[in-house]
């Protein structure tokens, strides 16, 4: 799971609720000091939150974009139902819609990323429709499932949860997964989180993960620009799928050097220097 430098936005962002028409949403809203270029709307992966994104905010500001970073239904600060079908791929999408709609027409338009489950998400909502954005970001998200020990680790997770609690399955993880020196703090904020998410959302998803088909014709078929994005390493797509995937959408690619499957929180400064890139190059809204 991504573990966030800090749990505690910068100055240049608030933690409020997105109202929309299929419920609220816990945000954090970013904005520059200037008139915004544009505003990207951050997903993200699976076990993460909106605190993933939070070192990129300052300078993602500081490039001129607002950004919005925002918390699946289920997912940390945002409410969600104990009904696994509550979270069907199709569901999550149609949300991913509504909170572009809630954000109404930004000048500059919309920008939309997702990290690894956030970024098949956000697949899956641009396939839904999209109209409301002007580019998308997968960053690492691979085009169809994880690999097979990746599997194996959804599975025994899944089967965890649907018979220990959040705590219990937290104890589990960290004996077999002690934090890093990376970690934030003591742990307190990692706990937390977890414990905030709704384990149908957790069960839901990571049955998505073990069996999303690939759909990268689809989604070049709808001539929308793409960036690919990821770390030089990655556990959970290799990055030659990363590469093929780029190619098939004829899409930017970008490779963070030092980075694995969090590009966001190992190497923040380069990974909003690509987005912001990637985003000033295109053509006007």
């Amino acid at each position: 799971m991504s573990r966030p430098p800090t749990f505690t936005p910068p100055p240049c962002a608030d933690a409020r609720v997105l109202a929309t028409e299929r419920g609220d949403f816990a945000v954090l809203d970013a904005v520059p000091r200037t008139p915004a270029r544009a505003t990207a709307l951050l997903l993200p992966g699976y076990t993460g939150s909106k605190e993933d994104f939070v070192a990129l905010l300052e300078p993602l500001t500081g490039a001129g974009y607002r950004v919005i970073a925002v918390d699946g239904r289920g997912q940390y600060e945002s409410p969600g139902t104990d009904r696994q079908e509550s979270y069907a791929q199709g569901e999550l999408a149609r949300d991913v819609l509504a909170q572009a709609a809630a954000l109404g027409e930004a000048p500059g338009g919309l920008h939309l990323l997702g990290h690894s489950l956030g970024g098949q998400i956000a697949r899956a909502a641009v396939l839904l429709d999209a109209a409301p954005f002007r580019s998308l970001t997968l960053m690492s998200s691979g085009p169809a499932e994880v690999v097979a020990a990746q599997r194996d680790k959804v599975k025994m997770l899944s089967d965890a949860l649907a018979v220990l609690s959040m705590d219990e399955v937290w104890q589990a993880m960290q004996a077999l997964d002690p934090p890093q020196d990376a970690d934030t703090g003591d742990g307190a904020d990692m706990r937390r989180r977890w414990l905030a998410h709704n384990p149908a959302q957790l069960i839901a998803t990571g049955a998505q993960l073990t069996a999303e088909p690939d759909r990268v014709d689809e989604l070049a078929a709808v001539g929308l620009p793409v960036h690919v994005l990821s770390g030089e390493r990655d556990d959970v797509w290799p990055v030659e799928l990363f590469d093929a995937m780029a190619r098939r959408l004829g899409a930017r690619r970008t490779t963070i050097a030092g980075a694995e499957h969090s590009p966001n929180t190992a190497r923040p400064q380069e990974t909003a220097k690509a987005l912001a890139a990637f985003w000033d190059g295109l053509p006007d809204a």
